[in-house]
């Protein structure tokens, strides 16, 4: 809020390194704080890991917190956070990315409390995604591990889904907040954890974003773009989506965030440029874009109104320029304007070929997308039937929800044999 609230070193009043900021619902600016000053093997620590939150209607600080020591090792780096809002403004989580230490840390706002999941190998990076291409410059960042994060809109059991990347990584991973909210599954919640597809090639990525319907925006460092996924749709490569590229603008588009209005926001500084190579300080380095959400994702794989019938547009493959209109080579209309988005449902078909592994499923249509009207959860959150269920990624947070393969039925006893 002023000069005086920017001195490093003065930990306890000041911030030291801003890392990630992230604005939330309730009007509070949330500042991670390194602690870190220099670069390289110039680096030191002079203040501990803290988030600073302020109140943006009085420009005040309104609480800062120091992540203990339990929850850091000597290797950590805090690279990212998340803020989760539940039913209310107190009912509120942080979550924060340890990149190089490899743990996720779960911060509650009402309990003024921290604690660690580190227990888990999808923080890691990929041992064969090390290698990147950014700006022409070939490097190896085979250490790097979590660190983009996005939150889901809520579901219908009151909570959401945590999206993460490992930097040195082409997989997302998701886990319930259920999960991340609960102190006590630190140590016990490794299945709870589920790994996603692979984007495809070049698709590093160290942030990310989700708006409240569920569409998803991450950049995409090796290709100077950023890309899209609707979350209703399978988490692999055709159903994402390139909404922008820009060889000389978006040069390492460090950060994207979509404000209340759905405007997109993306940030691009030349990073590597600038740590590995030599930064031209004559040139435009930093810039910042802004468009709205609709007109990014315009017929994209990510437009629901095209998602049903429209053309493969993946991450490898930019949204092509709009070419001049010439004579129609066809002129009966296919596809009419849809009055709603299109619904997705496995109904009753023709039997499979025979496979012996499985038992038949007697079970019911299993609909994974759905625009009915909204329900109310059992932490009395009003929330869209559309984010119940995404059986096509096996992320399943319904206690009746349908499951993929039909449940085995023990053996009767008491059976004579004849």
């Amino acid at each position: 809020p002023d000069w005086r609230s920017n001195t490093a070193g003065d930990c306890a009043n000041s911030i030291t390194t801003a890392y990630r900021i992230k604005v939330d619902e309730c009007g509070r600016l949330w500042v991670l704080d390194t602690g870190t000053v220099g670069i390289g093997n110039t680096t030191t620590n002079p203040c501990p890991y803290a988030v600073n939150v302020f109140d943006l209607t009085t420009d005040t600080r309104i609480r800062r917190y120091e992540l203990p020591a339990v929850d850091t090792n000597p290797n950590t780096f805090i690279a990212n956070i998340a803020v989760d809002i539940g039913k209310n403004c107190d009912d509120a989580y942080a979550y924060f990315a340890d990149e190089l230490g490899y743990g996720l840390i779960a911060y509650s706002w009402e309990q003024d409390k921290s604690w660690r999941f580190s227990a888990h190998s999808y923080f890691f990076p990929d041992p064969l995604r090390g290698d990147f291409n950014v700006a022409g410059i070939n490097f190896q960042w085979g250490e790097e591990g979590i660190f983009g994060m996005s939150l889901s809109p809520i579901r219908s059991d009151g909570y959401r889904t945590l999206y993460f990347s490992p930097l040195a990584s082409h997989r997302q991973f998701a886990v319930s907040t259920r999960i991340l909210r609960d102190e006590t599954r630190t140590e016990d919640s490794y299945h709870d954890f589920v790994a996603l597809d692979e984007r495809g090639p070049n698709a590093h990525t160290t942030s990310r974003v989700m708006s409240d319907d569920g569409i998803e925006l991450f950049n995409l460092i090796d290709q100077n773009a950023v890309g899209c996924w609707h979350s209703s749709m399978p988490y692999s490569p055709q159903f994402h989506g390139i909404v922008d590229r820009d060889d000389v603008g978006l040069v390492f588009p460090a950060d994207v965030k979509i404000d209340e209005n759905k405007n997109v926001w993306v940030l691009s500084d030349r990073m590597p440029v600038f740590l590995l190579s030599d930064l031209d300080y004559s040139d435009t380095n930093f810039r910042i874009y802004t468009a709205p959400l609709a007109t990014l994702i315009e017929n994209t794989v990510c437009d629901l109104r095209n998602n049903a019938y429209g053309p493969p547009n993946t991450v490898s493959i930019p949204k092509q320029a709009v070419l001049p209109v010439g004579p129609p080579l066809y002129t009966k209309q296919y596809r009419p304007v849809l009055p709603q988005k299109p619904q997705t449902s496995w109904a009753s078909s023709p039997p499979p070929p025979s496979r012996t592994y499985l038992p038949a499923n007697p079970g019911n249509v299993v609909s994974s997308i759905s625009v009915s009207t909204n329900t109310v959860g059992p932490a009395g959150v009003e929330v869209p039937k559309a984010y119940i269920f995404n059986q096509h990624n096996g992320i399943n947070y319904e206690t009746s929800g349908p499951h993929l393969f039909p449940t085995l039925q023990p053996a009767q006893t008491g059976r004579q044999d004849g």
